[in-house]
């Protein structure tokens, strides 16, 4: 990452942004593949897909790496239920397919 300060012009900051958000899709790439082992994981272990407590603490989280990176945690906190909230609906996508099969 470089320091946008030492950005010059629209071009090259563009590209730093471009880069920066290949970047950004490379970690959701691998955080929807830590979510299919958790399907995997919870469907051994008999667990829902939606645990309360557990999205709660993730948005906290988020919140609280925001702040600490001087982002605006209002934004993170909801970008994170958005996350959330897609990551459970793939996963129940999942547990279910896997519920009418062994039924």
């Amino acid at each position: 990452m470089r320091d946008p300060a030492t950005l010059d012009d629209m071009t090259a900051l563009r590209g730093e942004i471009d880069a920066t958000d290949r970047d950004l899709v490379t970690l959701l790439a691998h955080r929807a593949r830590l979510i299919d082992r958790a399907v995997q994981l919870k469907t051994a272990a008999g667990l829902p897909a939606r645990i309360t407590a557990r999205v709660e603490e993730v948005v906290a989280n988020a919140r609280r790496n925001a702040e600490a990176a001087g982002l605006d945690p209002e934004l993170s906190a909801a970008l994170w239920r958005d996350l959330v909230e897609w990551s459970i609906h793939r996963e129940e996508a999942v547990l279910g397919r896997e519920q009418e099969a062994s039924a």
